[in-house]
C-alpha cells in the first residue's frame, strides 16, 4: 500500500501538528526523528535496538547501495526489508546529495549527473530514471525523487536554472516509478530565494506526490536563512500530506522545524558526533574527551533510560572513546538517538496540550544554558 498521513492535532498558536504516518510496515506518530542506516545499518545498533528505542522510519542510501553491493543483491535477497532484517518502514533518498557532496568532479546536464564514483573512480551517470530504478529494487517504503541540492550561496540564475531542471526530473522520476508498494516524494528545492521556493513547491505539489521533502537545508548557510528557507516552502505543501526535511538532527533545528510545520526529521549527525564522543543532554551537548568526566561516575544523564545511561558512567565511557574502543562510540550513539526520539515524543505530547511554545522555551533555556 502507499503510506498514509493521518492528521490528530493541530497546536493552536504555531503551525506544528501531531500526526500518524501509516506505512507497509506499521503506524508511527509524527513528528518523528529518523535514524539514518546509510549502507543498509545505522552505525554500531542493530535492528532490534532500534526498535527497542522506539525508532519508527529509518534511511538507507541509494548512492552507496547501488555501490555496493549494488541494488540487483538487494532485490535478489527480498529487498532492504529483508536484506537488513528490520521490519520496520524504510525511506531510500535518491543519492543526489551524496552525487553533489563526494563526486570531486561532476557534470550535471540535462540528462543527469556524470561523476566519478568516491571508491575506484569509475564513471557513473546517475539520472532521475536511474535513481528511480534502483529505488524500485530495493523496494523501500518511502522512495525519494532525484535532486540537486543547491549550494549555498548560489546565484540567483544558478538557483532558478536548477530548480526549474529538479522539477523537470521529479516529473522524469514520478513517470519511471513502477513499485505500486513504494511511495514517492517530491523535494522542494529553491536555495535561498523565496520566490524559487515558492514556485518549486507549487510546482511539485503539482505534479502530485504521496508526501513532500524541504531540500537544500543545513548546506552553510546561517540559522535565519535556514527557518526562512523552510517557511518559504511548506506554506505551499498540501495539509493531508506528510512534510520531510531532509538532513536536519539538532535539536534546535528540530523544535524550529516543528514549529514551522515538519513532520520528519533524519540526519547522521547523532550517530557521527557519538564516533567523536559527544552526547545530546538537556543541558546542551557534551564532549566524553574533556578531562573533567575523568572521574565522573554518573550517567549521560540522570533522567534518560536509554541503555547507556542505565548500565554505564560518564567514566567509563570517556575511557571506551580515549582507547579507541568500539563500544564507547556504540554507547553514544544508543544515547543520542534516544534523546532525539524522545524529544519528538515530548514534542508530540506538548501539541497535544497546545503548550509547544513553553516547551520550546524551556528546552531552549536548558539546553544553551552551558
Amino acid at each position: 500500500m502507499k503510506i498514509k498521513y493521518e492528521l490528530l492535532k493541530s497546536e493552536k498558536h504555531t503551525k506544528a501538528r501531531h500526526g500518524i504516518l501509516h506505512t507497509n510496515h506499521g503506524s508511527f506518530e509524527t513528528p518523528m526523528f529518523m535514524p539514518v542506516g546509510t549502507q543498509a545499518t545505522v552505525k554500531t545498533l542493530s535492528p532490534e535496538e532500534l526498535k527497542e528505542m522506539g525508532s519508527g522510519v529509518i534511511l538507507s542510501n541509494t548512492y552507496h547501495l547501488w555501490l555496493r553491493p549494488g541494488e540487483d543483491v538487494v532485490d535478489h535477497a527480498g529487498g532492504l526489508h529483508t536484506f537488513m532484517n528490520y521490519d520496520g518502514p524504510i525511506l531510500t533518498d535518491s543519492g543526489g546529495f551524496q552525487v553533489f557532496s563526494l563526486a570531486e568532479k561532476k557534470n550535471i546536464t540535462e540528462e543527469g549527473v556524470l561523476f566519478k564514483s568516491h571508491i575506484n573512480g569509475e564513471k557513473l551517470l546517475l539520472t532521475p530514471e536511474k535513481s528511480i530504478e534502483i529505488q524500485n529494487k530495493l523496494d523501500s517504503d518511502i522512495a525519494m525523487s532525484f535532486d540537486e541540492c543547491i549550494p549555498y550561496p548560489a546565484s540567483y540564475e544558478y538557483a532558478k536554472a536548477s530548480t526549474e531542471r529538479t522539477l523537470r526530473w521529479a516529473r522524469r522520476g514520478k513517470e519511471a516509478h513502477k513499485n505500486e508498494h513504494q511511495s514517492l516524494f517530491g523535494i522542494v528545492q529553491g536555495g535561498e530565494y523565496s520566490d524559487l521556493r515558492a514556485i518549486s513547491a507549487k510546482e511539485t505539489v503539482k505534479i502530485g506526490f504521496d508526501g513532500y521533502s524541504i531540500g537544500g537545508t543545513s548546506v552553510g548557510e546561517d540559522k535565519p536563512t535556514m527557518y526562512q528557507m523552510i517557511e518559504d516552502g511548506i506554506c505551499y505543501l498540501p495539509e493531508d500530506k506528510p512534510r520531510y526535511l531532509m538532513g536536519v538532527g539538532d535539536p534546535i533545528d528540530i523544535l524550529e522545524g516543528v514549529e514551522r510545520g515538519v513532520d520528519m526529521f533524519d540526519c547522521v549527525l547523532p550517530t557521527r558526533i557519538a564516533r567523536h564522543g559527544n552526547a545530546f543532554t538537556h543541558r546542551g551537548k557534551i564532549n566524553l574527551k574533556n578531562a573533567k568526566f575523568k572521574e565522573d561516575f554518573t550517567p549521560l544523564e540522570e533522567t534518560c533510560t536509554c541503555y547507556a545511561c542505565r548500565h554505564y558512567t560518564k567514566a567509563y565511557i570517556r575511557h571506551l572513546i580515549i582507547a579507541g574502543e568500539t563500544f564507547g562510540a556504540r554507547l553514544l550513539s544508543i544515547h543520542n538517538l534516544q534523546f532525539l526520539i524522545h524529544l519528538t515524543e515530548d514534542i508530540r505530547s506538548s501539541i497535544d496540550t497546545d503548550t509547544f511554545l513553553t516547551f520550546k522555551e524551556k528546552f531552549l533555556k536548558d539546553y544553551t544554558k552551558e
